[in-house]
């Protein structure tokens, strides 16, 4: 049995990163705390540009850690409208609070019926929770 924090109002993808909607057609991403934990101390997040384009399972940034240097892939395809520059001087926000102050991206995805399409393909937390008690 894992003691994982695994939020269930969020959606989750088995590269290890979060989805929360928090508009129509906006969702914040981030790693979760699995991610994080496995990475060791975040010491650098390669945040994308605003005004890029994801495109669901292709890379759009990188976390690094002395133990290695992790592509983050999107979740979904959107625009990215607002990145988490905080991250830029403090990455090890993504440590302490990987659902919260350690947010990595806001996206917009221009229609709600495409995002509710992309949404039911991540997973649920209980599904989520599958992937990572092994």
């Amino acid at each position: 049995m894992s003691d994982q924090n695994i939020p269930d109002q969020l959606r989750y993808t088995d590269e290890h990163e979060w989805v929360e909607r928090v508009s129509d057609t906006r969702v914040r991403i981030g790693i979760t705390e699995y991610a994080q934990s496995k990475l060791g101390d975040i010491v650098f997040v390669q945040l994308p540009d605003v005004g890029g384009e994801t495109e669901s399972g292709e890379p759009f940034g990188e976390v690094e850690s002395p133990k290695s240097v992790s592509d983050l892939y999107a979740p979904l395809s959107g625009k990215v409208v607002e990145v988490n520059t905080a991250l830029e001087t403090s990455p090890e926000l993504v440590n302490s609070d990987p659902y919260g102050e350690g947010w990595i991206v806001v996206l917009e995805i221009p229609d709600v019926d495409d995002l509710e399409t992309q949404l039911e393909q991540t997973l649920d937390s209980d599904g989520y929770a599958k992937i990572t008690e092994g």
